[in-house]
């Protein structure tokens, strides 16, 4: 069978609490045989770490989501830090710019003050997505890099880390053009099950174009389940499923996909 690295799960979140030791035990018989934690917020970093250590094939990422940067405070980045001296992260993230999650304007607020309220919030993604770069920058880590709406601006930042990081746009939804893009950036790309949707032409370019070793896959679990499971909660065991469609689209076997792809994830995470 196959071997397989989930690069991208949230397997420390309240969904997997009723049968998270039976998940585990799926993926590991669906031949995913690693799993990357993916650090979100600050407070459940620490825990994720001493929890992976315990759990053969499991690896964490120390990093706060741009949607959870207005929960914490400016001496997040400082803790972020410590902890990543104090323990063993694969990389950093998952962090980045999120223009989707747009805070609403406020019954009573004018609309110059929401567009100044707006700014000040993408303000500080941009000062905490910065700072996890150069954190990564100076551990010598990868970089899980979260986009969505907001692609000018993520690339212009990470430009200015040209040569010091290599991120790792998950959940690649993009063009083959801006596969590209981050090709000649040095970065790499991860497909999810979106892949396996009917109405996802562009994403399935994209994984037919992406050159080998230049990407990996994911399921951002609980999140994006593929056919046939769209709708319900999504597993790491799902990656198999994600791999066949990519298999498929790129007109290659399974056995030289896994082999591909598992030599990119343990270069990027540096498993070996």
């Amino acid at each position: 069978m196959p071997a397989w690295t989930d690069t991208h799960t949230h397997l420390d979140f309240s969904d997997f609490d009723a049968d998270r030791a039976q998940v585990l035990e799926r993926a590991r018989a669906a031949g995913v045989t690693r799993m990357m934690v993916i650090g979100t917020r600050l407070e459940r970093l620490a825990a994720a770490a001493a929890w992976v250590r315990q759990e053969p094939g499991l690896h964490a990422t120390a990093g706060i989501h741009p949607c959870n940067v207005a929960e914490h405070g400016e001496d997040a980045l400082a803790q972020l830090e410590a902890l990543c001296h104090r323990e063993r992260f694969a990389a950093i993230g998952e962090c980045g710019l999120d223009y989707h999650h747009l805070p609403p304007q406020e019954k009573d607020e004018s609309e110059a003050a929401y567009v100044a309220r707006l700014a000040s919030w993408k303000s500080r993604q941009a000062r905490f997505f910065r700072s996890q770069l150069d954190l990564a920058s100076r551990l010598g880590l990868g970089v899980v890099v979260h986009q969505r709406d907001s692609w000018e601006d993520t690339l212009a930042i990470l430009r200015e880390f040209t040569g010091r990081v290599r991120a790792v746009f998950h959940c690649f939804g993009g063009s083959p053009e801006q596969v590209e893009q981050l090709d000649a950036l040095g970065h790499l790309v991860s497909f999810t099950g979106i892949a396996t949707f009917k109405n996802a032409a562009q994403v399935q370019a994209s994984a037919a174009a992406a050159r080998p070793g230049r990407f990996m896959l994911e399921t951002d679990c609980p999140y994006l389940a593929p056919v046939p499971h769209r709708g319900k909660r999504c597993e790491p065991a799902h990656t198999a499923i994600v791999a066949a469609q990519i298999a498929a689209l790129r007109g290659m076997s399974l056995e030289a996909l896994s082999a591909e792809t598992e030599a990119t994830v343990a270069s990027f995470f540096r498993l070996d």
